[in-house]
């Protein structure tokens, strides 16, 4: 209860501007019933205690204090591995609008599934989430930090940013200190993982990522023969992903008998590295290109939930010489990088954080740490919640409740917790528009952010019988 108040009475230092109507609002989405719809029926929440017109103002005219806020997530208690290490997962989401055509700053954002298994863009706000990963099966994670990309930025140079400014705020609040495990983080195959890793290289870091299983790496370089003439090489043999053949012997293999997938073989190969051209992200280096190693693992798995066929999982770490403990860890903590998801999803139909319809950048952002905030609220009143579930749910355990669950019960704690807010002073509405006058200042329009084509288009060839494999160096 008192970590809870504590961060609550920061949380309201952090509200410059509209302090009192942000703090209301962020309550209202605590305490309402059900999931959000719209904002408009948070001011119809009892602890909301100011009108609608308030409610809005407070989002489009509010401030927040974001560097002091970043520092408020990242000192209160965050979840560890079984080791002691902060295991970190970075993701992209989007808050998707098609139709804003008066908003700007958006970007095409590649959706899945909106079509027939097919990748459709669309316009929207992406938002870089990094959040701490708790060990074991559980859907909470800890949300640390948000930042929305904005048109022409790098993925990798603005992830490499928010991260290095994530570990410097973590050391600061005495999360890591000398002698600690390196942080693990952990990534998708969006991410270049050894681009990361390069970036990051002079942090208490590792990089964990997945690749997509066309990819062609290549063994350290051979040494140097004698009497022999020319430049010596400066990579080995190739290791693709999609021949076999390529492979060699792995140098470490476990085998883990689990519950949800049956038996999981894995493989781990060391000193593997891309090799790196002066192409996109590279483009700008100077001189020699770095050598980036790291270790391979393959995971290969019985069965899966659903059903469906399993494929393997190709792993990048940015360490070398593995063992098989390293190895049965890695591929372990990064099946835990999908609890992100349910965070997203709990944030997009529960919390309505994609609901509203914004018309600013601005205010998605402090709408954005609202949601934040009110879940790290969440987070910290989990002990104290009680199983106030529906008469046709099954119970749950005091340690197994779900952010939903939690939420039921935070208007029973909230009274206990500190309540900054003051009271809602009397005012009187505006005189509004004139009856009968139109208006003559009309918004604005923005196009959509699209990236500039570096090749033009190639004309489409008759498939070949025999198609060659995909390679991705």
């Amino acid at each position: 209860m008192a970590e809870l108040s504590r961060f609550r009475g920061e949380f309201y230092s952090c509200l410059t501007a509209r302090s009192d109507g942000l703090f209301e609002l962020a309550d209202a989405v605590l305490c309402g019933d059900g999931p959000v719809r719209s904002l408009a029926e948070l001011s119809l929440v009892g602890e909301h205690r100011r009108g609608h017109g308030g409610l809005y103002a407070a989002l489009a005219r509010g401030e927040i204090d974001t560097d002091r806020l970043r520092r408020a997530l990242a000192a209160v208690p965050l979840p560890r591995a079984a080791d002691g290490r902060l295991v970190l997962a970075i993701d992209i989401t989007c808050w998707l609008r098609p139709a804003a055509h008066t908003s700007p700053q958006r970007i095409l954002c590649h959706t899945y599934g909106r079509g027939k298994d097919q990748h459709i863009p669309v316009p929207g706000w992406p938002y870089s989430i990094i959040c701490a990963l708790e060990p074991g099966r559980s859907s909470w994670t800890a949300p640390l930090d948000a930042l929305r990309l904005a048109p022409g930025d790098d993925t990798a140079t603005v992830t490499a940013r928010q991260l290095r400014d994530l570990l410097q705020r973590l050391i600061a609040a005495g999360q890591w200190q000398p002698g600690d495990p390196d942080v693990l983080i952990i990534a998708d195959a969006g991410y270049d993982a050894p681009r990361l890793a390069f970036l990051l290289r002079d942090l208490p870091v590792q990089v964990l990522a997945r690749m997509r299983s066309d990819r062609v790496l290549r063994r350290t370089a051979p040494l140097r023969q004698p009497h022999i003439l020319g430049r010596p090489p400066r990579h080995g043999g190739e290791f693709v992903f999609g021949q076999p053949d390529t492979w060699g012997t792995p140098d470490t293999e476990t085998v883990t008998d689990t519950r949800l997938y049956g038996t999981a073989l894995a493989r781990s190969w060391d000193r593997l590295h891309p090799k790196l051209t002066h192409r996109s992200a590279w483009a700008a280096a100077d001189g020699t290109l770095p050598i980036v190693e790291g270790t391979v693992i393959r995971l290969d798995i019985d069965r899966l939930p659903s059903g469906a066929t399993p494929k393997p999982v190709w792993l990048w770490w940015s360490g070398i010489d593995a063992t098989p403990a390293d190895a049965d860890r890695l591929w372990q903590a990064y099946l835990r990088r999908f609890d992100i998801e349910h965070t997203f999803r709990l944030f997009k139909q529960t919390l309505g954080w994609t609901c509203p319809k914004i018309r600013t950048p601005e205010a998605a952002d402090r709408w954005t740490w609202l949601v934040l905030a009110a879940y790290t609220q969440l987070r910290l009143a989990r002990p104290l919640a009680a199983d106030r579930r529906r008469p046709w749910e099954k119970p749950s355990p005091p340690d197994r409740l779900t952010p939903s669950r939690v939420r039921r019960d935070f208007r029973h704690i909230r009274p206990a917790t500190t309540c900054p807010a003051q009271a809602p002073k009397p005012s009187r509405p505006g005189p509004g528009r004139p009856p009968g006058r139109k208006n003559t200042r009309p918004i604005p329009r923005h196009d959509v952010h699209t990236p500039p084509k570096t090749q033009p288009a190639q004309r489409r060839t008759k498939k070949s019988a025999t198609p060659r494999p995909r390679r991705t160096g």
